[in-house]
């Protein structure tokens, strides 16, 4: 069996290389090719494009990609075309591979794309895309495959990868050895994976920090930096406010760094599910340009009341969140010595999200493989 795979960014990368050993536990001679990061390429697939040539974030700064994306697409539709896989399988960056999907599918190659998009935060009218585009959704959210069924979409939850690999952390002692950090209350800080988002929200996490060392004299900071060119930004940031000595900056390790904290504060993301699933009481900020986010405010594209994964799937929200202006050092601060102040409430939120990871942690990875050989041998 041959599987055609366009991967975007980091954790489309690790969804990939997830899909090709599981599929490989079941056929070892597949064989894969596409656009694919460091994770898919030591998991045996070709490579003919880095999966961070997609990675490109926000409503206005992607315009300038846009000649470049087009161009990539073209190339695969016409060496797909010619060449046509048993089945196609784009994960995430919907942007990109929803319109290469509706052209391979017109093209005859049976389709499928991994990880629904946000259709119930914003932009619902793409659901009319992906019924164009895709044979079948791979869900990783459990309320996803109904809104798609609805709709006459062939869709498959699979559970959620990061569930499968995260356990819940409650004792934080061998870890904190690991790290080389003290005893007492420590807060975790994750300023973001990009730039831009350094930018934005490392000034006010830091201010965030020195207001909440004012509230808790032995208080200490963990931060997870995501790569190496970020780490002077953030130090810098840090400098200013006044906390740099409060802080343990970790190079990457973002899992263990979340696993140590009674409180994880995060740019929010991919990182607020994790740090649910390890069962962390969790505070989250996001923020993107200034543009985009008028953009979003002015046409209300965003279409539900939480932005963070974990307050969705939850009965009441327990991820104190903000976005845009109401991103305030006073505001984290006080949502993060809340908790820091009540025990008690963190005991309970660490207990609710290890019964959220209990109801994700179904082998998404085996599960998205079943779905890809059913749907490819459905065409022989």
């Amino acid at each position: 069996m041959r599987i055609g795979l366009v991967a975007g960014e980091a954790s489309g990368d690790l969804l990939g290389a997830g899909l090709i050993r599981a599929i490989r536990k079941q056929l070892p001679d597949a064989t894969f090719e596409g656009v694919a990061g460091p994770e898919m390429l030591a998991a045996g697939c070709e490579q003919w494009e880095d999966s961070d040539a997609l990675a490109v974030f926000g409503l206005i700064e992607p315009l300038a990609h846009i000649p470049r994306l087009l161009k990539l697409r073209r190339s695969l539709v016409e060496r797909w075309r010619a060449s046509p896989p048993d089945v196609f399988v784009g994960i995430d960056a919907p942007d990109f591979n929803l319109g290469l999907e509706k052209a391979l599918r017109k093209a005859g190659i049976r389709t499928i794309h991994y990880v629904s998009p946000s259709i119930w935060v914003w932009r619902a009218g793409r659901i009319k895309t992906i019924r164009k585009a895709a044979d079948r959704v791979l869900c990783i959210l459990p309320f996803e495959k109904s809104l798609y069924e609805h709709q006459g979409v062939d869709a498959v939850f699979v559970g959620h990868p990061k569930a499968d690999s995260l356990q819940c952390v409650r004792d934080t002692t061998p870890i904190r050895k690991t790290l080389g950090l003290d005893p007492g209350l420590l807060v975790a800080v994750l300023p973001g994976s990009r730039a831009g988002e350094v930018q934005r929200l490392g000034p006010l996490l830091a201010m965030a920090a020195a207001l909440l060392v004012q509230r808790h004299k032995d208080l200490r900071f963990v931060a997870a930096i995501a790569s190496p060119k970020l780490r002077p930004m953030f130090e810098a940031q840090l400098a200013d406010a006044g906390v740099a000595e409060r802080f343990t900056l970790v190079d990457g390790r973002s899992i263990d760094v979340m696993s140590a904290a009674d409180v994880v504060l995060l740019a929010s993301g991919t990182a607020a599910l994790e740090s649910a699933l390890l069962g962390k009481p969790t505070v989250a900020a996001y923020q993107i340009a200034k543009l985009s986010g008028l953009i979003l405010k002015t046409f209300r594209l965003l279409k539900t009341d939480y932005f963070t994964i974990p307050n969705l799937l939850t009965e009441e929200p327990l991820i104190p969140e903000f976005i845009q202006e109401d991103v305030t050092p006073e505001a984290m601060a006080d949502a993060v010595s809340g908790l820091l102040e009540d025990p008690e409430r963190r005991e309970e939120i660490s207990r609710r999200f290890a019964t959220l990871r209990t109801e994700l942690a179904l082998a998404a990875d085996d599960r998205a493989a079943d779905a890809v050989i059913s749907l490819a041998n459905s065409t022989n």
